[in-house]
């Protein structure tokens, strides 16, 4: 049995290791960035916590930054922090998963921190060091999975690129079988390895396979212009917290290949077909349903949150006021606590559409409207008649709306 330290162990690849681990009777601590900070926390607090472990994988990545947590700071400052924690705490081995086509003057800056990281892991003494270069890896719960089978699951899928750029991608249960055979492994690790697929495959092929694990009939490509594909990598960048941007489709242009015997002959095997390892964990009607729902999700948060931002605005006098003042006067409100009712609703409304936007948690969000829906609909019972039954049925639709937010808070749990 080995004590095996997983960094990154609650994101994707790290819990599938973890888990692959564990049944192979070995001793695993699996930690998220809560737990362990390769940016915030200090090199004695990362020896404290290593401590104890023969093996450390750092799982740890990021598609794209956030605040102090730049790919930078987390790809290459933090490995070389992570290094002297080893080194302190008497680790023997670190296996650090890198990225396929990761260079200090790589084109892209993810392939560029991450080969920064790799240069400093190829300059250590002391510490036995194992690079793992994966492709695309495929598997339920992954990001990158997520968007594909999202845009399997369109009723036209949409064509990246030319259809025609080539990946590689790897299953993630070959990646995890990897790391247990290298955890066990008694002589020297390789320096490095690229981990991928048995064969090469066009972005095409990857999404009509990724239809069919789904169980949806095959349909036409929706061609996609290389310069909207841009344009719709921008906009992922700033909504959506996934591999979405830039970055991505740049690797993807530039294709993502390479040999897959080393890494056939460490697995003892070849590869899975992506068909293949894709079968071991048939598709179910929640796989449909969540890569049904993925572009729904922020589409329904932004849309409620321009909902009430708009509203608050109209109430502050784009609507005119003598309009809104006649409408409290039936309901019985006048004087100061008109004026109080106006702009305190008008305030509420675009205070919650702004913090929607910003997504600042939209289940208490979902609350606090639920909230304010139910006390202007008791406030509207004393509306005339006509408001009730207008064809346009303006209170009426405040029904569907509240579906609308549950749903939301839902997706956003």
């Amino acid at each position: 049995m080995t004590r095996v330290l997983i960094i990154g162990g609650t994101g994707f690849i790290g819990r599938h290791c973890a888990a692959s681990l564990t049944a192979a009777g070995h001793s695993v601590t699996p930690l998220g960035r809560q737990c362990l900070d390769l940016v915030q926390d200090d090199e004695a607090v990362l020896a404290t916590r290593i401590k104890g472990h023969t093996v450390v994988i750092n799982a740890a990545g990021l598609v794209r930054g956030c605040g102090r947590n730049t790919m930078a700071a987390v790809h290459a400052q933090g490995t070389e922090r992570l290094v002297r924690a080893c080194l302190a705490a008497g680790v023997s081995r670190l296996i650090h998963l890198s990225a396929l086509g990761a260079s200090s003057d790589g084109g892209t800056r993810y392939q560029q921190t991450k080969g920064r990281g790799e240069d400093l892991l190829k300059a250590v003494s002391g510490l036995e060091c194992c690079v793992l270069r994966p492709s695309l890896v495929i598997g339920r719960g992954g990001a990158s999975t997520k968007v594909l089978t999202a845009l399997a699951a369109l009723p036209w899928s949409p064509r990246i690129g030319p259809g025609s750029w080539m990946v590689q991608p790897v299953h993630v249960d070959d990646v995890a079988e990897l790391m247990v055979r290298l955890v066990e492994t008694k002589g020297a690790l390789p320096g490095s390895l690229d981990v991928v697929g048995p064969a090469p495959m066009t972005t095409d092929e990857v999404t009509i396979a990724l239809r069919r694990w789904l169980g949806l009939p095959a349909r036409r490509f929706l061609p996609v212009p290389e310069a909207l594909l841009g344009v719709i990598a921008r906009v992922g960048e700033r909504l959506m917290n996934g591999p979405l941007n830039r970055d991505i489709v740049a690797m993807l242009k530039a294709g993502n290949t390479a040999d897959p015997k080393p890494f056939s002959t460490i697995l003892g095997r070849a590869p899975r077909r992506l068909e293949e390892a894709l079968a071991q964990h048939p598709a179910c009607e929640t796989d449909r349903q969540a890569a049904r729902l993925f572009f729904v999700r922020p589409l329904l948060r932004w849309s409620l949150g321009l909902l009430w931002l708009i509203t608050g605005l109209l109430s502050f006098g784009l609507y005119p006021v003598e309009d809104s003042a006649r409408l409290l006067i039936s309901i019985g409100l006048d004087g100061v606590m008109a004026d109080f009712a106006l702009y305190g609703g008008a305030t509420l409304d675009f205070g919650l559409g702004i913090l929607l936007l910003a997504g600042w948690r939209p289940v208490t969000l979902g609350c606090a409207m639920l909230a304010s829906m139910a006390a202007f609909s008791l406030f509207a019972l004393g509306l005339p008649a006509e408001f009730w039954l207008h064809p346009f049925a303006p209170l009426l639709k405040n029904l569907p709306l509240a579906a609308a937010t549950l749903a939301m808070m839902a997706m956003e749990a």
